[in-house]
């Protein structure tokens, strides 16, 4: 525990700072009201209102986040404004054509991702701390780009048509970059709390995985292509369902990741002590409790979009449960994540037993995630592959 208390850093902004910029996220939100107000719907005008406030209590003590949220904020607006309601100038106007439109933004962010993966491993193995920045610049801008995609992207369908319009969190495409997104904040989150950038390229590593993917799916299947909204979710649920869920796989996907450099730096001090991963890669203690916060903040979030998704059931089916293999498996990675909590907090479980179930869990998430698309039917079946 000394350690930890060593390792983790509390960063305080005076009064004055955090008063301003909750000040600032209060205004930010009154103007995108102002401006969109004839376009949302009262859930959207919620979820607004909510992310003002949630961005006013995270930014407060956080600089890197305040610099992420006026940099997406201003460069969403100035897209947006660009287009003119002129859908077509996505591939005439410079900065929509090459940077901006959720597409090209979505290509930036897809490549930083992968260069940000390189370079934290190039940092870690070289042993250079200014590599390891770099890796983290990388992500910070990789994320941003994917979040401006995402917001020039839920413009772009309005801009189709209005009963086209809709939250970019409906299919597989969105929800990729989303859990890109997520995870990559969660991920600097941490790394700004431990100060340490060498389990960078192993959190990166799954989400160059997810990007990987997206890039597939967009290139053999089309799936960039904005279409209206199936009616099961013509719903005010999946505003509030899907991100919860997202936060949940981003942090099960990061606690999997940490616990693949746990079992390495494990396995290289029992064969040599002082190479390279037993040396470099941060202290087992911190990685044991790294992996636990995020199974925690995890399943916390995953127990929510449960909740939220049982309620959406009942109004969409007339059921809260009907055992559809996407719940079925929902309450599955529920329960896994469950177990590994009780042993941990009850039993004292810890190291590389915990590693592993870590492991394991993200291919039982991931099954419950994709595999129930690919190879089971029911009533989620409109997020087939």
């Amino acid at each position: 525990m000394n350690k930890l208390a060593g390792i983790m850093l509390t960063e305080t902004s005076s009064p004055l700072i955090q008063w301003l910029w909750r000040g600032a996220m209060v205004l930010a939100g009154i103007i995108l009201l102002t401006m969109y107000y004839d376009v949302f719907d009262y859930y959207e005008v919620g979820i607004v209102v909510l992310t003002a406030f949630c961005m006013a209590l995270i930014g407060q003590n956080w600089m890197g986040i305040r610099w992420y949220i006026i940099v997406v904020g201003l460069l969403s607006l100035f897209a947006i404004q660009r287009y003119a309601n002129d859908l077509t100038l996505a591939n005439s106007d410079f900065f929509l054509n090459y940077m901006l439109a959720s597409q090209s933004a979505f290509m930036w962010m897809s490549a930083l991702f992968v260069m940000a993966t390189v370079t934290y491993f190039a940092g870690l193995f070289l042993r250079s701390e200014f590599t390891q920045k770099i890796g983290t610049a990388l992500t910070w801008s990789a994320s941003a780009m994917g979040m401006i995609g995402l917001m020039v992207r839920w413009k772009e369908s309005y801009l189709i048509g209005p009963d086209v319009g809709h939250i970019p969190v409906s299919n597989l495409y969105e929800v990729f970059i989303l859990f890109a997104i997520i995870t990559s904040i969660l991920y600097l989150f941490y790394e700004r709390r431990y100060q340490t950038r060498a389990l960078g390229g192993f959190v990166l590593l799954v989400i160059s995985s997810a990007v990987a993917f997206q890039l597939w799916y967009t290139f053999e299947r089309q799936a960039h292509e904005i279409q209206p909204l199936v009616p099961a979710l013509q719903s005010y649920w999946m505003k509030i369902h899907v991100p919860a869920n997202f936060v949940g796989y981003g942090a099960f996907a990061m606690a999997a990741m940490i616990g693949v450099a746990y079992l390495l730096k494990s396995w290289r001090q029992s064969v040599n002590p002082q190479g390279l991963l037993a040396t470099t890669l941060p202290d087992k203690a911190v990685m044991d409790d790294l992996m636990y916060k995020a199974i925690a903040l995890g399943f916390a979030f995953f127990t929510l979009a449960t909740i939220l998704g049982a309620l959406w059931a009942a109004e969409a089916w007339g059921g809260y449960w009907s055992w559809d293999p996407k719940e079925t498996w929902a309450l599955i990675v529920w329960l896994n994540y469950a177990a590994w909590l009780h042993m941990r907090m009850t039993k004292g479980w810890h190291g590389r037993p915990m590693a592993w179930w870590a492991v394991i869990g993200l291919f039982v998430t991931l099954f419950a995630f994709l595999g129930v698309n690919m190879f089971l039917s029911g009533l989620h079946s409109y997020g087939t592959l």
